[in-house]
């Protein structure tokens, strides 16, 4: 358990009460011969807890306002009193010692006041210690004694078709339990911006369950709750998402020390590598991020990384594509010291690198124009390592966030853009300067595979 979750004991003639900590009774059938799980929710339910926010915004113009006959009898609108809203989610208690409290950044990002109910319904307000974004993570505080903490898992050891529980605050019901299994792990691609890598589960998450717990059989926590997929907005249909509760723990670690997360940087520009280009690249590996750049002075250029480099593994463990390093990099802090394991001409080497500061895998972002037709598309400067060298003269697309316009109209990662609306294009400038003035419409000439194709994007 991390040193936060670890309780300091005093030796003197005075006994010192540790916080409680859920205890879980084994899932069997009861005295009445029916399998339960009733004895788990019964362990953990006082450690997830109900979270109400009230928020204020601006009044808002109303058609009175407009109406020439009311206007005389009607104060300035900047002079109306600012309009309250309350919204509803969930949290986790995982240090019942110190009262802090694992949720989620979009239940509690617009807070003025963030009220937690416990099981007892006792209600406290709460310090918020801090939030991260790009994790979709907040940490808040508690000041309350006799508070029950849930037992932390390690969300490294799931494995699809895990029988999980969901708990946590619906509609503003109260305390809900839903039950499924691990449907999927490392899925990614919800927030393009973020660091991803959801535990997917069946177990029915509805707007409120947000900031909630995701619970193994043997009653140990493995998720923070977070997001749905649902027509128009709506309830479950079976797909839900949770941050797994290593990555929420190494955000909180952050969150309590410096208040915000400090994320490390490599300085490489990436993209994933396929079959075509290990074959091309001579790199014998299944899976990895191909260095399309380094930037001078950075960490990367430090260590001797060079473009055509192929990253295979980060401290050992094996990096699936450019997602995966980016996120292994930017849950790491500034001036830690990583094992970067790559493919060079062939041959596997190791280097030791410090990151910088600067959150994380330089991906090769433009700067986004007037047009929201490439959102999501990262791209890099076209080089040698391409097997578009020596055919097309254009930008690379190095990484296409899934669900994004682009890659939904067909656009891939390793696709060469030549032409934007009919205009050559050879920098990232150039797109930028095209797209500026582009109509909703963009078509985009792409070299693949020594075809040329017509993708057409719509903003």
């Amino acid at each position: 358990m991390l040193s936060r979750l670890t309780f300091l004991f005093v030796l003197s003639i005075c006994v010192v009460a540790r916080p409680a900590v859920a205890q879980i009774a084994a899932v069997e059938p009861d005295e009445r011969g029916i399998p339960t799980i009733a004895p788990l929710i019964d362990a953990v339910d006082d450690a997830v807890v109900n979270i109400a926010v009230v928020s204020e915004r601006p009044a808002q113009m109303t058609p009175l306002f407009r109406d020439p006959y009311f206007q005389p009898f009607l104060p300035p609108l900047e002079q109306l009193p600012p309009q309250r809203q309350m919204s509803a989610g969930s949290g986790v208690i995982v240090d019942a010692g110190e009262g802090y409290i694992l949720t989620n950044n979009h239940v509690v990002e617009n807070g003025d006041e963030i009220r937690v109910t416990l099981r007892d319904n006792r209600t406290i307000e709460a310090e918020l210690i801090g939030r991260d974004p790009a994790t979709d993570i907040a940490v808040l505080r508690i000041d309350a004694n006799n508070l029950t903490e849930v037992p932390l898992g390690d969300s490294e050891t799931l494995l699809v078709g895990d029988f999980v529980v969901a708990i946590g605050n619906p509609f503003g019901l109260g305390q809900t339990v839903t039950s499924g299994i691990v449907s999927a792990l490392g899925r990614s691609g919800i927030n393009p911006e973020g660091y991803e890598d959801f535990i997917q589960t069946d177990a029915s998450i509805n707007p409120g369950n947000s900031g909630g717990a995701l619970i193994t059989l043997d009653g140990n926590l493995v998720g923070i709750n977070t997001a749905i997929i649902a027509p128009n907005g709506g309830g479950n249909v079976g797909i839900g998402f949770a941050v797994p509760i290593n990555m929420a723990l190494a955000v909180m670690d952050q969150l309590v020390e410096f208040g915000e997360v400090q994320r490390g940087r490599l300085g490489v520009m990436i993209q994933d590598l396929t079959p075509d280009l290990a074959e091309a690249l001579g790199a014998d590996a299944e899976a990895g991020a191909i260095v399309s750049s380094v930037e001078p002075g950075t960490p990367a250029d430090d260590a001797g990384l060079i473009p055509g480099d192929v990253i295979v593994a980060v401290d050992g463990e094996g990096v699936d594509g450019s997602a995966d390093l980016r996120q292994r990099i930017g849950l790491h802090r500034p001036g830690d010291e990583v094992e970067i394991t790559y493919v060079r001409d062939g041959d596997r080497l190791v280097t030791q690198v410090a990151l910088a500061d600067g959150g994380g895998p330089r991906l090769a972002e433009r700067d986004r124009g007037t047009s929201d037709a490439l959102a999501g598309v990262h791209l890099a400067p076209l080089d040698r390592h391409h097997p578009a060298w020596g055919d097309a003269d254009g930008v690379v697309v190095s990484e296409i966030a899934p669900g994004s316009r682009a890659a939904q109209a067909g656009l891939e990662a390793g696709d060469v853009i030549t032409a934007v609306n009919r205009q050559t294009v050879g920098s990232i400038r150039d797109i930028d300067r095209v797209l500026a003035d582009a109509p909703n419409a963009v078509a985009l000439t792409v070299w693949r595979d020594g075809r040329t194709l017509l993708i057409v994007l719509r903003s």
